[in-house]
């Protein structure tokens, strides 16, 4: 007999006594019967309670609706009103219970489940997408209850396992307290450089800081090595950690990115600073986790475990009504960590069905692969992701990533079929009322036009001045949301029009708000891509002082976030160099106050180094 019949036996009893003991008026209370049940089910074992009740249920209720005697279905009336009441409860108990059920459930998913997997089960037990995530005061208990086990079992491994768990846990609230009274202190001492989650160590960013109070080896390491811009992929590799190290940080980064988030949420002096600070905080723990199970690739068990926590952050990020549906980078990110970090985040959604967070995660991968130049890869995610938007009815989801299709057809030179995305775009979003998703259609749709004329050549001007209306009318929609993604999207489509229309003095307008807007929004793609075609529109009209501060800002942060078209400036740069011999240098010298402020004195002395990798590589 299993251990699951003998549960089910002692339910079926108990449920057998109350009714019997009511019918003999026993029963003064509905206390009487919760008081009861706590005594008498066990933790862990509610589901089995449940379908015992249910199957006392269905069988009184069936003697109600088919009895014919009188007094017979007048007792099976009592028997169910003694039913209700054991309902009503029981769904108490379950209210009181919930936690405890959860902790223990989770616990024995843990002893139960094979060494080699039990981290990333006790990382889904503290998972926060769960209906109830623990409390810092449940995690306590969760340790406890560990502890307690750990004593209890004759198993060496199990107990080696749980002897890891418990240190972690205690480790990671200790820190945690040593943390919180830090946790936005930073804000308020940076005095230069953007707010956000990078910067060198002389910009204050808050890494150098929370490494000072965490107190162990590990997430002191990790946090430095964030600072100053190292590789996180290479200090996972040669860490000598165990799993309790691991526990350790995930309560710390989780703890971190949860206290972030709620005090981003509340700037309600200015939401939309608080939303781009909020999004930077769920990518850069993402990237975090990301490069940490790459790093551990040698040991597969915190490999994986790291990829799980990446999935859970994505997650919880995805139900986010700012999550980034036309966006993939931002400006908090920096250092070697943003380039790789990209190609990383994918990994995780293998394990994942189709969900409506899946499909948003992969709106998210498909920007940034296309930013990457991995067109094919942008196409796929984002043919992925529409399928599952529209499986899960994520409208706003599905117009997106039509509208990305596009864009990605454009930079594959296939005019029709990006004409074809952004017109279907177009009618979707004008019939659901998606306003953001038709500002970006409407530049995509102009966009594509502009392109197919110009590749089949087309004379005509009233074609041309079609397509600048779409990409006008999108531009007009977007600054009256006040969306600084979509309209940096739509100046830059219109400044690219027009210079491949070669008209760059009317691009230069469009092409230098479409910077303003991009560096508002935070996505350093655009950023560079706007400064890139702001150099060459300088450059044809001999402006050659303002083509190089442009060209070399725009060149440096699109190789910063590995972006094919760096390398396109960057040959321009070449030229104007060696047109301008040291002239060039005395240009970058005189703009060197306003080149610091947006890439810092590491990127200014990075630029002539980008000059020599780009000829290198020729």
């Amino acid at each position: 007999m299993t251990k699951s019949i003998s549960w089910q036996e002692r339910y079926l009893n108990l449920i057998d006594q109350i009714i019997e003991i009511t019918l003999q008026g026993k029963i003064r209370s509905k206390e009487q019967v919760y008081q009861m049940l706590v005594k008498e089910i066990s933790s862990g074992t509610g589901e089995i309670f449940e379908r015992c009740f249910d199957e006392r249920f269905q069988t009184i209720k069936n003697q109600v609706d088919t009895e014919t005697d009188e007094l017979k279905q007048a007792k099976a009336n009592r028997r169910l009103r003694a039913l209700k009441t054991i309902q009503g409860e029981w769904e108490r108990w379950e209210k009181q219970n919930q936690t405890q059920e959860a902790i223990a459930t989770s616990i024995q998913q843990i002893i139960d489940t094979e060494s080699r997997e039990r981290l990333t089960s006790l990382l889904n037990a503290i998972d926060p997408n769960q209906k109830q995530p623990l409390t810092l005061n449940q995690l306590q208990k969760l340790r406890q209850t560990l502890q307690e086990k750990q004593v209890q079992t004759t198993d060496p491994e199990l107990e080696k396992d749980l002897q890891q768990f418990t240190t972690g846990i205690t480790k990671g609230l200790e820190a945690w307290q040593r943390l919180q009274p830090y946790l936005v202190s930073w804000i308020y001492d940076q005095s230069r450089g953007q707010l956000g989650f990078g910067g060198t160590p002389e910009q204050r960013g808050p890494w150098v800081l929370w490494s000072k109070q965490v107190n162990s080896s590990f997430p002191e390491g990790l946090f430095n090595t964030i600072a100053l811009e190292k590789s996180i992929v290479e200090f996972a590799g040669k860490a000598n950690i165990e799993a309790s190290n691991l526990v350790e940080l995930a309560i710390i980064l989780q703890c971190l990115q949860r206290g972030l988030v709620e005090w981003f949420d509340k700037l309600i002096y200015d939401a939309k600073v608080g939303a781009k600070l909020s999004i930077s905080t769920f990518l850069t723990f993402a990237a975090i986790w990301c490069q940490l199970a790459d790093g551990f690739q040698a040991r597969p068990s915190l490999s994986n475990s790291c990829f799980q926590v990446t999935l859970q952050i994505l997650r919880a990020f995805s139900q986010r009504e700012y999550f980034p549906l036309y966006g993939g980078i931002f400006a908090s990110f920096s250092g070697e960590y943003l380039q790789n970090a990209l190609s990383y985040l994918d990994e995780p959604l293998q394990k994942i069905q189709g969900t409506q967070a899946k499909g948003r995660i992969l709106t998210l991968l498909g920007y940034s692969q296309q930013t990457l130049g991995q067109y094919l890869k942008a196409m796929e995610f984002h043919k992925k992701a529409l399928e599952i938007a529209q499986e899960t009815e994520d409208k706003s989801c599905e117009i997106a990533n039509l509208n990305h299709l596009s864009r990605t057809s454009v930079a594959m030179k296939d005019y029709g079929e990006a004409i074809n995305y952004s017109q279907r775009a177009l009618m979707f979003s004008r019939q659901v009322g998606d306003k953001r998703g038709e500002a970006n259609a409407l530049a995509n749709f102009g966009f594509s036009e502009v392109f197919q004329a110009r590749q089949q050549e087309v004379m005509e001007t009233e074609v041309y001045e079609t397509a600048i209306n779409y990409l006008q009318q999108g531009l007009k929609l977007s600054e009256k949301l006040g969306d600084g993604q979509s309209k940096s999207l739509c100046f830059s489509s219109l400044g690219i029009a027009f210079m491949v229309l070669e008209k760059p003095e009317d691009a230069l307008l469009y092409l230098a708000g479409g910077w303003q807007a991009a560096q508002y929004s935070g996505d350093l793609y655009l950023q560079g891509l706007n400064l890139a075609y702001l150099a060459q529109a300088y450059y044809s009209l001999q402006n050659f002082e303002k083509a190089v501060f442009a060209g070399c800002l725009g060149m440096y942060l699109l190789e910063q976030i590995g972006a094919n078209e760096w390398r396109q400036t960057a040959g321009l740069m070449v030229v104007l160099k060696g047109q301008l011999g040291e002239e060039f240098n005395d240009i970058l010298n005189q703009k060197r106050s306003e080149i610091l402020p947006v890439i810092g004195v590491d990127g200014y002395d990075y630029i002539p180094e980008l000059l020599v990798k780009y000829q290198q590589s020729l």
